[in-house]
């Protein structure tokens, strides 16, 4: 099972804060506390609660709660983000929490994952929360498993530090293109009025997601903001011009 890695410094764009010594240090603290105490939620089967659903964490795949970034994702969910009726795509699905999250308002959802422990567990919560018949989870790298179709939204919470992965778990931390691959691939993949959303954080490089996403011509909206003591969460939505949008 991949451990948390350290933390590398946030590029200083988009307005994403570095954090000084006192916040360093306290979350250095923070990541040993997670070291010596709370890995073994990751190394076996647990059962969270997330907002007003059940979800099952298994061994290999990353518990939202204990990383934040998940649960944060799911919490920001709401009617006015996803609108009602729409079809929606979860890249990255883990767990599935912004999945279960997402269907509270969308008509049908389509979750990927590279990760087969992910994809088993993803099912799993679906069956749990009995949303199977509104939830399908598919097997893949990133866009691959839904060749030729379009979403209205596509949700990603991505691998936020480049770097090689050392397994199928540790491909949810690390990615060496992940970034530019999505970004490129996010436009074919969008109904005309589609847009992504996407959760960033100052634990990682942000700022190359961001570069990305601008080279593409996507225009970046900042959806919702929390802030940790030592990281800061940011989700944006991703929508093409109107011009753009026309031309597909």
């Amino acid at each position: 099972m991949a451990l948390m890695p350290e933390m590398p410094a946030a590029e200083p764009s988009f307005n994403l804060p570095r954090f000084g010594a006192a916040r360093t240090a306290i979350g250095k603290v923070l990541f040993w506390r997670y070291r010596l105490f709370e890995q073994r939620r990751h190394d076996a089967v647990v059962l969270e609660r997330i907002g007003d659903f059940s979800l099952l964490v298994m061994p290999g795949v990353l518990n939202p709660r204990l990383t934040r970034s998940g649960e944060f994702f799911a919490s920001q969910l709401s009617a006015g983000v996803v609108p009602r009726g729409t079809d929606v795509l979860d890249m990255g699905t883990g767990t599935g929490v912004c999945a279960i999250a997402a269907t509270r308002h969308a008509c049908r959802v389509v979750a990927v994952d590279i990760n087969p422990a992910a994809v088993r567990c993803a099912r799993i919560n679906a069956l749990l929360n009995h949303l199977e018949d509104r939830i399908e989870v598919t097997e893949g790298d990133l866009f691959a498993p839904v060749q030729g179709r379009r979403f209205d939204i596509v949700l990603f919470n991505p691998p936020f530090i480049r770097g090689t992965p050392r397994n199928d778990a540790d491909r949810a931390w690390r990615s060496t293109d992940v970034a530019e691959r999505f970004a490129a691939g996010l436009a074919g993949h969008l109904t005309p009025s589609g847009f992504g959303l996407v959760v960033l954080s100052t634990y990682g490089d942000a700022a190359r997601f961001v570069r990305h996403f601008r080279g593409c011509g996507f225009d970046l909206t900042v959806v919702a903001v929390r802030t940790f003591v030592n990281e800061q969460l940011t989700l944006l939505r991703l929508q093409q011009p109107p011009d753009s949008r026309r031309a597909r």
